[in-house]
This record gives structure tokens, C-alpha cells and sequence, in this order.
């Protein structure tokens, strides 16, 4: 390769040295191009907000739920409190009864009279 071919990094633009097929300098020049590649996407920010928010209701429930119980009770207010938003869910799971359970990934909840909700853990197979 002559001099005038040599590769530059993509982020910093200065000479790369090292393997042919090298783009960045170092991880900080990959880490800093690769968010700034995610941040030019229309939806990105929208995508983003909307999965911080799923991962936020999926702590929030698990927090209820210790880890030796298969189910917990919480009310309405203590689950906004915690900052969990009932908007936001990844998929619903219908009983044989005709029960609906909500569920964030796998940790999920089933309304239950005067804003009460069953809190579960969807189990492993």
C-alpha cells in the first residue's frame, strides 16, 4: 500500500496503523462513530425512549417480585411511584379462563380489583 492509500480512521481521520482491515484507531473512536451512526436514524431517539421505558416497567416489576416468590401484589400508586408506565408493555398473555396478563419481557402483571395487580415471573421451558 503506498502513502496516498493508506487508511484513515472513520471518526478522527487520522492514519490507521496495523491490520488491513482496520477502521478506528482505538475503542474510543468506535464507541464515538458507531453512537454517532445510531443518532442519525429518524427514529432512533423514539425507538430509544420507548425501550428505556420497557426496560424501566421490567425492573420496576421485578423489583416487587423477590426472586423466591412466584407472585406479589402491588398497588396502582406504588408502581407509578416506582416509575413504571402502564402504556408501555412487550406482549399480553391470554389465559384458558379469559384472564389478560401484561407483560414486560418476561415479568408481568395481571389487574386484579381496585388498581391491584398480580405481579409474575414468566416461567422458563
Amino acid at each position: 500500500m503506498t502513502v496516498s492509500e493508506a487508511k484513515t480512521c472513520l471518526a478522527c481521520s487520522k492514519p490507521l496503523k496495523g491490520r488491513s482491515d482496520k477502521k478506528f484507531c482505538d475503542d474510543y473512536c468506535r464507541n464515538n462513530y458507531n453512537n454517532q451512526q445510531k443518532a442519525k436514524g429518524n427514529y432512533s431517539s423514539y425507538v430509544r425512549n420507548i425501550n428505556n421505558t420497557l426496560l424501566r416497567n421490567r425492573k420496576v416489576l421485578e423489583s416487587i417480585l423477590p426472586g423466591t416468590e412466584e407472585t406479589a401484589k402491588a398497588n396502582r400508586e406504588k408502581l407509578q411511584r416506582l416509575g413504571f408506565n402502564f402504556k408501555y408493555l412487550t406482549h399480553t398473555y391470554l389465559t384458558k379462563t379469559g384472564k389478560t396478563y401484561f407483560y414486560c419481557y418476561d415479568y408481568g402483571y395481571l389487574p386484579l380489583d381496585n388498581d391491584w395487580y398480580l405481579i409474575v415471573k414468566r416461567k422458563e421451558e
